[in-house]
């Protein structure tokens, strides 16, 4: 190994690696969760839910 070249696996590297994985793992996680806690925290939870309304149909002639 000459002396002017970087080691294989310099441990900042690595390191920077590894955490540029967490902080993105993070990010993404974040995301994709809290849009989802957010609509169910705002959304009411008392629907009300109407029955469809009928309407009499002609009858056909024979």
């Amino acid at each position: 190994m000459e002396s002017g070249s970087e080691p294989a696996s310099p441990f900042g590297k690595t390191h920077n690696h590894r955490l540029a994985d967490i902080i993105g793992t993070a990010i993404a996680l974040l995301t994709l969760t809290l849009p989802l806690f957010a609509i169910a925290y705002y959304s009411s939870s008392s629907v009300e839910v109407f029955p469809p309304a009928t309407y009499p149909l002609p009858r056909a002639r024979e």
